[in-house]
């Protein structure tokens, strides 16, 4: 499994950074993050799931793990400009290494996996965004426990998908499994090519171009800075003349302001936490340029906000360890 020990990250940044020969990247668009205040807000958290739900016109987040390092399961809303606690009568139990992704035929916000203190999770739960509350889906058919699977919506279907995860428990444990939520279940797919098995990377919808986009996360033994797109039948490998590094942990989401999928921070094995600012292109990844930077931090929660036509960042995990639960959105694109 991906370490998180801080001397065992010391290190791997130490023998990483005496390599890396990799050129300055083409900086983009001038922007800048703003640091938001609003009066609440939920407490300070790394790795949980953050989506934005289109039926409430809202961001949500669930779950991650505390300063104390207990596993949470508390519901928040963002609705551009203040953090609202939901509560739920019925919530998925606490867990961390969680993503979602919104479902276009149930108009459900989907969730699958993760792992708390005892277990590995493979539940599948859904959020209804016109009710406010949580559901669990009785499964016909369900992918193995997981935790940091890659959660993303279909670019022609509009179902909920899923690529990877890692299972501490397997000798091999990144998955390369790809499947699509069908409602009841999830349906094993079989396409031509398979990515590199991975886990807690970047995997989102590319609106303007109609795919997914992939890159990082843990591959265990398998390096995994390459890039893949999902045309919604097949994955095909890409090779940009700037390939980000490998991370773990990142925000992302795609930003109709620029027209691309949006990446910021992450820990890579390169340089420890970063917080970096990248967009994708459709044929190349460029490092954004913005005049103000957050902390840099892994296990940040990232959506984009149409009610304030902004990118949203929220929490994470500082290199020492600490945690946050402060709110940014990027402006000025």
């Amino acid at each position: 499994m991906f370490s998180r020990s801080p001397s065992t990250k010391a290190l791997i940044v130490l023998a990483a950074v005496a390599i890396w020969t990799a050129s300055q990247p083409v900086l983009g668009h001038a922007s800048t993050w703003k640091k938001l205040a609003p009066a609440t807000a939920p407490k300070a958290r790394a790795y949980a799931a953050m989506a934005y739900d289109p039926v409430s016109k809202k961001v949500v987040l669930f779950g991650g793990y505390d300063s104390i390092g207990a596993d949470l399961n508390d519901t928040w809303t963002f609705d551009g400009t203040t953090w609202n606690k939901v509560k739920t009568a019925v919530a998925p139990s606490a867990r961390r290494f969680v993503t979602m992704a919104f479902d276009k035929r149930s108009n459900r916000l989907v969730m699958f996996g993760g792992v708390n203190a005892q277990q590995v999770l493979r539940d599948t739960w859904v959020w209804d965004g016109a009710t406010s509350t949580w559901a669990k889906v009785k499964m016909k058919t369900s992918p193995p426990a997981g935790s940091g699977a890659m959660l993303f919506t279909d670019p022609h279907t509009g179902n909920a998908m899923m690529f990877g995860g890692f299972n501490p428990r397997n000798k091999v444990p990144a998955y390369h499994t790809t499947w699509r939520f069908t409602g009841t279940g999830w349906q094993k797919l079989h396409p031509k090519t398979i990515p590199i098995p991975r886990g807690w990377g970047v995997a989102w919808l590319d609106s303007k171009r109609n795919n997914v986009v992939m890159t990082g996360g843990d591959g265990d033994t398998i390096r995994t800075d390459n890039t893949w797109i999902w045309d919604g039948s097949n994955w095909t490998q890409q090779f940009p003349a700037t390939q980000i590094q490998a991370t773990v942990g990142s925000g992302y989401a795609f930003d109709p302001e620029v027209q691309a999928v949006v990446v910021f921070g992450g820990f890579g094995k390169q340089t420890g936490d970063t917080n970096e600012t990248w967009e994708w292109t459709g044929s190349n990844w460029v490092m954004l340029n913005p005049t103000k930077l957050p902390s840099a931090r892994e296990g940040v929660g990232m959506a984009y906000d149409p009610a304030s036509k902004q990118t949203l960042i929220f929490g994470g995990q500082l290199a020492n360890g600490n945690l946050l639960h402060d709110t940014w959105v990027l402006t000025g694109r």
